[in-house]
């Protein structure tokens, strides 16, 4: 049986309030052996906190102020969010969701810029890694980030659907691996072709973004964690190895990124 890890999924969401439970034992049974929780603001950070309390070693927590959660009072909102990154008992295993997204609107450009990289220095200063959401801005993310480049502990660059020079670009940075999942198993998506040249194994994790971007068969559906098996499936084809050759990559890559052992 395969046995892998769902490193970014929103279980806190209102979307898993009548079923969440048994969300995780559905995952559990199909072989994802630890999920990891990113949080977009300061009210869901304390609440993933609170889930992952319920399942220790199970459920894993982040901490962070998401780009389109940021408006003018993000100076606030960090400093509430900052007591959360302090050692305790339920450990975060990353500072996000954190990042830049231009998709919608450039209202709060600067202040994206300003939230981000004050959250970048503090992944420098706890050493946790950074999940990074990148919408419609990976230049901007990419300067920013070479300010910091030899400092940062390391990452994932979330939901990757990029081309081959993208991938290449994100990639520069040594100690950070793509996040790829259900995209990869859509009709039009060019990731199948794009990944085998681009990206070796030892730069890939899993990740659903559940509940959203669930895979063919269940596109438009609720995502969640046991589908990321369609995910494996569709990376074992394009790399021609196994399903648990892609397991155990990825799980490897987690352990080494997160510090996590599983």
């Amino acid at each position: 049986m395969i046995s892998f890890v769902d490193t970014h999924a929103h279980l806190d969401e209102e979307a898993f309030a009548q079923d969440r439970e048994e969300v995780i034992q559905r995952a559990q049974e199909a072989g994802c052996k630890a999920i990891f929780l990113p949080a977009i603001d300061l009210a869901t950070s304390h609440s993933i906190l609170q889930l992952c309390r319920r399942h220790p070693g199970y459920l894993f927590p982040m901490a962070g102020l998401h780009p389109e959660e940021v408006r003018a009072d993000w100076p606030e909102q960090l400093s509430l969010l900052k007591p959360l990154l302090a050692p305790s008992p339920t450990p975060l295993v990353a500072i996000g969701e954190v990042g830049l997204d231009y998709y919608w609107s450039r209202e709060y450009e600067h202040e994206q810029l300003a939230a981000f990289e004050q959250q970048v220095q503090w992944s420098i200063e706890t050493r946790l890694p950074l999940m990074i959401h990148c919408r419609k801005a990976q230049n901007e993310m990419v300067r920013l980030l070479r300010h910091y480049e030899q400092k940062l502990p390391g990452g994932v660059f979330h939901c990757f659907t990029g081309n081959e020079h993208e991938a290449a670009e994100l990639l520069q940075f040594p100690r950070f691996v793509l996040g790829v999942g259900g995209v990869l198993t859509f009709k039009k998506s060019p990731l199948p072709q794009v990944l085998p040249k681009a990206v070796p194994l030892s730069r890939l994790v899993l990740e659903t973004d559940a509940p959203y971007m669930a895979p063919v068969p269940h596109r438009g559906q609720r995502n969640e964690s046991a589908f990321v098996a369609q995910a494996i499936a569709r990376l074992s084809e394009a790399y021609q190895v196994s399903p648990d050759a892609i397991c155990a990559a990825t799980n490897q890559n987690v352990e080494r990124v997160f510090g996590v052992k599983l």
